[in-house]
């Protein structure tokens, strides 16, 4: 029997890794944040589990779905079924298909479901390979163990003890989960980082040799200090890899811990909170702020937390906090390049282009948008449109959820005038990215344009390039392929999308996704 993978409201197919994948669907996701195209045979940009539900396969109370990987296909279609709406795509690279699963055996720990096979008792057969370790479970993971004079020098060699057995299960390999250690007390102490180490012998023998530093349970200083410093890739992080952070707290933190929490949020960093001896009713008034533990996590959904009420007889609960670390498909924080991009759209409204032709670009930049996981600690979008003038439609920070983008977007007004391209993309390079060039966000501009530029645009262009933009560049009718090549970025060839027809850009919306997913992941993140 397989295990069922647990899966979030926004998996899509392509986020999968297998070509037959049992997995289990949490209840309650909101309908109209669905997004699926097609009908029984689905595009695999579509959520998973909103195309089990358009299917009939599960209701909106979740469970249990198989999913199967197609070849793609052509127009696939738009049919309203069980509440949910889906959409027409012209195009795209792969599909998959959701039945109901037969016999398949959950195995359920707390509310986490997962694949995460641990690395003791009976080895499958492939895990044979004892150096790469774990290969289902890929993270990057910091322990933050308290050395505080909270937990005491017996107890603190009581948690060294269990931090060990977890690092012995993960599967501690080359190709699996890597692992350090940070000591937090007065001051935080990174005692090993994610590349010493990449055997659990080893590891374990590091933990054995930690000493106790003693002084206040600074949590939030420790937390802080290990999201920006611990996970560089001089230090061993590794690209497009969870990273995690599994805080243990015994009692509760003697500094403020909400803002190390968002400090992580922001750094794209999974905060686990392991609470031992939860203060008791008499100690809550010595205590800042009763919900620290809800502040520091991840998400407050339940997932990122975990109790254990002492250090004694701590072994049956190593498993299901392994299961946690393991799941993939849960680290909600993760940087992706669906939440960690500002993308500009750069309009050409010029007399050329004409009413109906402007409302196909305006469908175009809605079908780019809402592939993206916007939100005021996600991605963004904003849009510029340009003719001899330039009028910004909306910046970066005006819509922080997708409804309001894309109605934003329906509602840009046809200006009609000349094309200077060159000033536009200048003005964009300024005033919409300026304010955003210190964020956390990687920087898109999407240039639209049908003629040739009565200025220069080599130059802008350059200059937006050397401040950390990257553009796509697509040209519709009459625009020039020297003009276009000379406004992307490189590899000019990826980066140059040209159409006849405005009817032709529909086709052209997998592959700018794809393309800044790809320059996302190759990017330093």
């Amino acid at each position: 029997s397989l295990a069922s993978t647990a899966i979030t409201c926004f998996t899509r197919g392509l986020d999968l890794r297998k070509e037959t994948e049992d997995v289990l669907c949490p209840a309650n996701c909101p309908l109209w944040q669905f997004y699926v195209f097609g009908d029984g045979v689905y595009a695999s940009l579509s959520s998973v589990c909103g195309a089990a539900i358009h299917r009939g396969v599960i209701s909106n109370a979740g469970g249990a779905v198989r999913v199967q990987t197609l070849p793609g296909q052509e127009n696939y279609p738009a049919v309203n079924a069980n509440g949910i709406q889906s959409q027409v795509l012209t195009r795209w690279a792969s599909s998959f298909s959701v039945t109901r699963t037969k016999n398949t055996v959950l195995e359920v720990v707390g509310q986490s479901v997962s694949t995460a096979r641990p690395s003791t008792g009976k080895r499958p057969k492939k895990l044979l390979d004892k150096k790469a370790g774990n290969k289902d479970c890929k993270a990057d993971i910091a322990f933050l163990m308290d050395g505080s004079y909270n937990i005491g020098q017996r107890r603190f060699n009581l948690q060294k003890n269990f931090v060990g057995k977890v690092a012995v299960m993960l599967g501690i390999g080359t190709e699996g989960p890597h692992v350090g250690v940070v000591q937090a007390s007065e001051h935080p102490k990174i005692e090993f980082y994610l590349k010493n180490f990449t055997t659990a012998k080893e590891v374990l023998f590091a933990i054995k040799e930690l000493g106790f530093r003693g002084g206040n349970s600074n949590t939030g200083k420790a937390l802080k200090h290990t999201a920006q410093k611990f996970f560089s890739l001089e230090n061993g992080a590794r690209k497009g890899i969870p990273k995690i952070i599994v805080v243990f707290l015994d009692g509760w933190p003697s500094d403020d811990i909400e803002e190390a929490g968002i400090v992580a949020r922001e750094f794209g960093v999974n905060v686990f909170i392991v609470s031992v001896a939860k203060p008791t009713t008499e100690e809550l008034g010595m205590v800042q702020d009763i919900g620290f533990v809800d502040k520091a996590v991840c998400r407050n959904n339940g997932f990122f937390s975990y109790q254990m009420p002492t250090w004694f007889g701590t072994t049956k609960y190593v498993k299901p906090l392994v299961q946690k670390l393991c799941s993939h498909e849960q680290m909600l924080c993760s940087k992706t390049c669906y939440n960690s991009v500002n993308i500009g759209f750069l309009i050409d409204g010029s007399s050329s282009v004409g009413e109906s032709n402007f409302r196909l670009v305006l469908e175009f930049i809605s079908n780019v948008a809402k592939v993206f996981e916007i939100s005021d600690i996600g991605s963004k979008v904003a849009a510029v449109q340009f003719t001899y003038d330039q009028r910004t439609e909306f910046s970066f920070t005006d819509y922080t959820t997708k409804e309001k983008v894309l109605s934003a977007i329906r509602n840009i007004r046809y200006m009609s005038g000349g094309t200077a391209t060159g000033d536009a993309i200048s003005f964009t390079t300024r005033n919409v990215f300026g304010p955003m060039k210190d964020g956390p966000n990687k920087n898109f501009l999407v240039v639209l344009t049908d003629g040739q530029s009565y200025d220069d645009v080599r130059g802008p262009a350059a200059a937006a390039q050397k401040a950390g933009i990257t553009i796509f560049s697509v040209g519709v009718a009459w625009a020039p392929l020297d003009d276009l090549k000379d406004m992307a970025s490189e590899p000019r060839e990826s980066h140059t999308f040209f159409t006849r027809e405005f009817t032709g850009l529909e086709q052209m919306v997998p592959d700018i996704i794809r393309g800044i997913c790809k320059d996302f992941l190759d990017s330093k993140q």
